[in-house]
C-alpha cells in the first residue's frame, strides 16, 4: 500500500496530525485513562498516517538507535569509521532512510553532545531526515539526562544534583524544578525524551549500578519525589521515563555485565518497589524503561523483566493501569543478551509487551529478526500498530508534529541561563549532609584554618563537571579565601602518594579528602588513617556513596555530597566555609562496617550547624 501512496498525500497525512494536535485536547492527555479514546479526531489521523507505512517502516519505528557523530549528515570526526562499523551506514540521515528507526539516543562517547548549538543542529538534521522519508514523521531523540553522576549533556547546560541528592534534600519542589528546568533545557536542544527519573529504591548498600542514581531507601519518600520530578518533566515539552520496572534497588549484580535476580517476595515487591512506579504512573509518566532483571516472584520463567509478558503486561499495564510507552533498557547489555540471542531478544520483548527496542548491539540482526516474526505471523501487523500509536501519540504530546525543529539562535535563552544556574545551586545547598562534626570542626575559619590541603580521588569525570573534584572544590574553596594546595590521590592511592599526602598535609591548618565508595581495607581508608595520624584536622567528603563514613570512624568532621560533579562539590565548599548551611538528611541508612545488620547513622540523619 505505502508505495502506491503519493508523497504529496503522506505529507498531507502529517500535516493533519499536527492540525488536529493543535486544536485537539492531547497535548496533556492521561495516558492512562482506561478504556476511552480523548480525542477521536486525532486517533484517526494517526492510525491513517499508520496505514500508510510499509512493513519495514513499522518496524523501524520501533528501534532507538544510537549513532556516532554531531552531524546527522556527516561521519563522525573522532572515529570515522565508526558508524560503517558497528551500523553499517556511514551517519544519521542514512540509519534513518535504511531502518526509518523511530528514535534516536544521544551518548557523550558517541560524540553526539558536543555543545548545545551543536546538538540543536544535530536534532534538526536528524528530524529533517525523519520527514524526508516516504512516510514523514519526526524522531523522538532521547538521552539519559539523570543529573549526578549520569549526565550526557554537560557544562554550559545547567546541571542538577542527582536522585540521591535531592532525597537528601527532601523537597518535592526541587524535585519538581530539576524536573521543568532540565526538561526545557534539553527540549531547547531537540531532545524530547529523558531516561529520567530513576524509581528504583535503593536498599542495598552493595548494588553496583544504582546507588546514588535512586532517590533512597525508604518506598513513599522515592515515590514523593518520583511524583515531584516527573510532574516537572510533564509541565516541559520533555517526556520523562521511570526506570527500571519492576525495580533494580536491591540488586548486586550489574545488568551491564550480568543477569541480577531480586529475591523480594510478591509482597515485598507490592511494598518496596511498586509504590514509586504507581506514583509515576498517577502522575502521567510518558514512558517506562524496563529492567534486565530476573523476578521469580513474579515471573518464575527466569526470563528477565524485559522479555516477560506476566511482569510488562501482566503488572504494568493491567494491574497498574499503565497505557503510555514501554521501552527496554538498553539491548546491548548482556542482562538481556544471556538467555537468547540478539535476533529473538526484540521479538520476545514485542510479545511481553514492549513498544520501544532501545540501542541493539547490532541493528540489522534485530531488526531483521522482527521482520521475520512479522512474515511469519509471530508478530502481527496489528500488534506492530499497537505499539506504533502510542509512541505516535508520545510524539504528539511532546510536540513533535507541530515543531519539530529548534531554533538554534535562540538556545542561550533557553540552556544554561543565570537564572537556571543559580537554581541548581541553591537547590544542591539543600542536599550537602553533614554527618560527623567533632568539636564543631565545621565550618572552618579563614583566620583559624586559612591553609588548606585538599587531596583525595578524582575518578572519571561524568558531564557535569569541568575538572577533578580535587580540582573544583581547591577552586571553590580559594574564592572563598582560602589557601588551597591540591592532591589528587586516586581512588587507590599507592604507599608513595599516601606518603606524599602526609608531607603535603605538614603545616597545614586543615586537610579536605574526597573518598570514592570504600571497601573495608582499602588503600583511601589507609590514606585518612595516615592524614589523622598527622594531627591535622580532617574534614572528609563521600563524593558518591554516603556509606564510606563507616571505614572511617575518627575523621573530625563527614559530609555527603552524593556525587562529584561541580553544582555539589560547589556547595560543599561553601558549607565547609560556613557560607551556607548543610539542610541534607540521609535517604539511606549507614550500616556499621564491623556489624553490617547495625545502623551507624539512621535515615533522616543529619547534623547542622
Amino acid at each position: 500500500m505505502q508505495h502506491r501512496t503519493s508523497r504529496r498525500s503522506l505529507l498531507t497525512a502529517t500535516a493533519a496530525v499536527a492540525a488536529t494536535a493543535a486544536t485537539g485536547t492531547t497535548a496533556n492527555a492521561d495516558p492512562r485513562s482506561p478504556g476511552h479514546d480523548p480525542d477521536p479526531d486525532l486517533s484517526r489521523q494517526l492510525k491513517r498516517l499508520v496505514s500508510h507505512m510499509s512493513i519495514e517502516e513499522k518496524i523501524g519505528q520501533l528501534f532507538v538507535m544510537r549513532v556516532y557523530g554531531h552531524s546527522a549528515t556527516a561521519p563522525d570526526q573522532v572515529d570515522i569509521d565508526a558508524n560503517l562499523r558497528e551500523i553499517g551506514v556511514r551517519n544519521a540521515a542514512e540509519l534513518i532512510a535504511t531502518y526509518h528507526v523511530g528514535g534516536i539516543i544521544y551518548f557523550t562517547w558517541a560524540h553526539n553532545t558536543r555543545d548545545p548549538q551543536q546538538i540543536a543542529a544535530l536534532s534538526n538534521g536528524i528530524q529533517r531526515a525523519g520527514l524526508a522519508q516516504h512516510t514523514p514523521v519526526p524522531l523522538l531523540i532521547a538521552t539519559d539526562q539523570e543529573h549526578g553522576i549520569v549526565c550526557r549533556v554537560g557544562y554550559p547546560a545547567t546541571l542538577f544534583p542527582g536522585a540521591m541528592a535531592l532525597g537528601a534534600g527532601g523537597s518535592r519542589d526541587d524535585a519538581y524544578m530539576v524536573g521543568r528546568i532540565a526538561g526545557a533545557e534539553l527540549g531547547a536542544i531537540g531532545i524530547r525524551q529523558n531516561y529520567s527519573p530513576d524509581a528504583d529504591v535503593n536498599i542495598n548498600p552493595a548494588n553496583p549500578v544504582i546507588g546514588v542514581r535512586s532517590f533512597g531507601a525508604e518506598s513513599a519518600a522515592v515515590a514523593r519525589m518520583v511524583a515531584a520530578e516527573v510532574r516537572g518533566y510533564q509541565s516541559s515539552m520533555t517526556a520523562s521515563t521511570a526506570k527500571h520496572f519492576p525495580g533494580h534497588g536491591d540488586t548486586a549484580v550489574d545488568s551491564h555485565t550480568g543477569i541480577p535476580v531480586i529475591t523480594h517476595t510478591r509482597e515485598e515487591w507490592e511494598r518496596i518497589d511498586a509504590p514509586s512506579f504507581r506514583a509515576a504512573v498517577a502522575a502521567g509518566i510518558d514512558s517506562v524503561m524496563t529492567a534486565h532483571i530476573q523476578f521469580p516472584a513474579l515471573d518464575p520463567s527466569n526470563d528477565p523483566a524485559t522479555l516477560s509478558h506476566p511482569i510488562l503486561t501482566g503488572i504494568l499495564r493491567e494491574e497498574l493501569g499503565y497505557r503510555g510507552v514501554v521501552i527496554t533498557d538498553s539491548l546491548g547489555m548482556q542482562g538481556v543478551r544471556d538467555k537468547y540471542g540478539d535476533d529473538r531478544v526484540p521479538v520476545l520483548a514485542l510479545k511481553a509487551g514492549v513498544d520501544q527496542l532501545l540501542d541493539p548491539p547490532a541493528l540489522a540482526t534485530a531488526w531483521n529478526g522482527v521482520l521475520s516474526a512479522v512474515r511469519s505471523g509471530e508478530i502481527t501487523e496489528q500488534r506492530l500498530d499497537e505499539s506504533i500509536l502510542r509512541i505516535l501519540r508520545l510524539k504528539q504530546r511532546r510536540g513533535l508534529f507541530q515543531r519539530p525543529y529548534v531554533d538554534v539562535r535562540q538556545v542561550g535563552r533557553t540552556v544554561g541561563t543565570r537564572a537556571h544556574l543559580a537554581t541548581a545551586d541553591r537547590i544542591a545547598e539543600r542536599t550537602t549532609t553533614l554527618l560527623v562534626n567533632r568539636g564543631a570542626l565545621l565550618p572552618l575559619s579563614r583566620r583559624r584554618e586559612r591553609n588548606l590541603l585538599v587531596a583525595g580521588a578524582d575518578p572519571a569525570s561524568p558531564s557535569g563537571t569541568t575538572g577533578p573534584p580535587t580540582t573544583v572544590l581547591a577552586k571553590e574553596l580559594t574564592g572563598l579565601g582560602f589557601t588551597t594546595t591540591v592532591l589528587s590521590t586516586g581512588t587507590a592511592p599507592a604507599p608513595g602518594v599516601i606518603a606524599a599526602a602526609v608531607a603535603a598535609a605538614a603545616g597545614k591548618d586543615a586537610v579536605i579528602v574526597g573518598t570514592y565508595n570504600i571497601q573495608a581495607g582499602d588503600a583511601q581508608s589507609r590514606l585518612v588513617a595516615a592524614l589523622l595520624a598527622t594531627g591535622t584536622p580532617v574534614v572528609q567528603i563521600a563524593i558518591r556513596n554516603p556509606y564510606d563514613i563507616a571505614f572511617l570512624p575518627g575523621v573530625g568532621a563527614a559530609l555527603a555530597t552524593y556525587s562529584w560533579t561541580d553544582v555539589e562539590l560547589r556547595a560543599a565548599a561553601r558549607v565547609i566555609a560556613g557560607r551556607a548551611e548543610p539542610r541534607g538528611r540521609l535517604p539511606v541508612p549507614v550500616q556499621r562496617a564491623d556489624a553490617p545488620t547495625q545502623v551507624l547513622y539512621p535515615v533522616g540523619h543529619g547534623l547542622s550547624y
